[in-house]
């Protein structure tokens, strides 16, 4: 009992926090963000036994000139380093779900630590943080909705897999996780998404419903990923700066993976609307 008081109050501080700082101003949300970025570096350094500062100042720049800069500079035209920075998050995503699938261990030389933090876990905070200006106007409601989607996935697929599940989906990785419970999870954040639409002004039904999906998908992938780095670290939580929950990386970690899809999901979108 005590233990789901801890991580309930946990939980509501963490859900707290953002939903306050996205309502509060643009500026909050980077505030937030970047404090939860520099924390996420720190425990996935520690995960891929990466030491020293370099990543750190990497995770700076690359949010200072993709997102500050660029929200005192409105006129600034980065579009096409944006897009460069995409398509290396992308092709980086690939590699990891490459990676995923390997019975091996996966080795960990220097520069493919510094690629892993550069656009896998620096340019991921960086395109949550665009998200929000991705149809070019500033629209905090869909990266809240994002993380809705998120956590009515979580929440279901554990409740749906806790109750009903027997296919494994993936047990070398996480042994817990299990078909029924992806399936519960996808169901219900396709549920979440129309009410997302209902009550906020930003995206058609259909846009948040391939939302959901995307998130639902993709985001746990990202999960798994983060599963096998832990895995391969031999440790059960990426921290434990949130009492019953682990590190900031174990509750975000299925975001960071989902930040570039959803950028550029919403990129196709705003072009082609």
């Amino acid at each position: 009992m005590k233990e789901f008081l801890t991580r309930s109050l946990t939980g509501l501080i963490f859900v707290t926090l953002l939903i306050s700082s996205v309502y509060y101003s643009q500026s909050a949300i980077f505030a937030v963000f970047t404090i939860f970025g520099l924390l996420c570096m720190y425990e996935f350094s520690k995960l891929i036994g990466l030491k020293g500062f370099i990543q750190y100042i990497i995770f700076l720049v690359t949010l200072g000139v993709f997102v500050f800069w660029k929200q005192l500079q409105p006129e600034l035209k980065i579009k096409e380093a944006t897009l460069i920075l995409l398509v290396f998050s992308i092709f980086v995503s690939l590699f990891l779900i490459r990676d995923l699938f390997s019975k091996k261990i996966i080795p960990q030389f220097e520069f493919k630590k510094y690629l892993l933090t550069t656009f896998y876990m620096s340019s991921s905070f960086a395109f949550l943080l665009l998200i929000p200006n991705a149809t070019e106007t500033y629209e905090p409601y869909i990266i809240l909705g994002s993380f809705i989607l998120v956590w009515v996935n979580d929440s279901f697929a554990y409740i749906t897999g806790k109750n009903f599940g027997k296919q494994k989906l993936f047990e070398r990785i996480s042994p817990k996780k299990t078909v029924e419970g992806f399936l519960g999870g996808l169901l219900f954040s396709c549920i979440a998404s129309y009410f997302i639409f209902k009550f906020t002004d930003t995206l058609n039904f259909s846009s948040w419903l391939i939302m959901a999906i995307i998130i639902s998908s993709i985001g746990t992938i990202g999960d798994l990923i983060q599963s096998k780095f832990k895995r391969q670290a031999n440790v059960k939580d990426s921290g434990s700066i949130l009492p019953g929950h682990g590190g900031i990386y174990d509750r975000l970690d299925s975001m960071i993976f989902s930040a570039p899809f959803i950028y550029l999901f919403l990129k196709i979108l705003h072009y082609v609307s």
